[in-house]
């Protein structure tokens, strides 16, 4: 009965962090969530969304614009880096329901002003 009762309790500790995250929503995202999860996670729940998800919304050429840097800090373009061009994997840097920080942080102590959920 023990292990009954401690494996429920888990179970319900899971379930409860899992919907705590599922509130944690991005404004900017609030069209897609009428949709429901499957729009982004279209590789199943449990996995991250893939690359092609994201692009089917956000055009990578257009981010990399968007984030284009002048003089000193030009190659510090995290959409269109010296190290990955614009092929990081999206999950890498950014999070839905978990704010995360830019891969280049774990080498680099860049600061990009437009990154919203970055981790100081």
């Amino acid at each position: 009965m023990k292990k009954f009762n401690t494996l429920l309790v888990l179970t319900l500790g899971a379930c409860l962090a899992m919907s705590a995250q599922a509130q944690n929503k991005r404004e900017y995202h609030e069209m897609v969530y009428d949709s429901g999860c499957k729009t982004c996670h279209d590789q199943g729940m449990k996995a991250f969304p893939s690359d092609d998800s994201c692009l089917q919304c956000h055009d990578m050429s257009d981010l990399a614009e968007q984030t284009k840097r002048e003089g000193h800090y030009a190659k510090q373009n995290p959409h269109d880096s010296m190290h990955y061009g614009q092929d990081a994997p999206c999950m890498e840097c950014h999070g839905e329901h978990t704010p995360k920080k830019a891969i280049c942080m774990d080498c680099h102590n860049f600061d990009f002003p437009k990154f919203k959920y970055e981790h100081k």
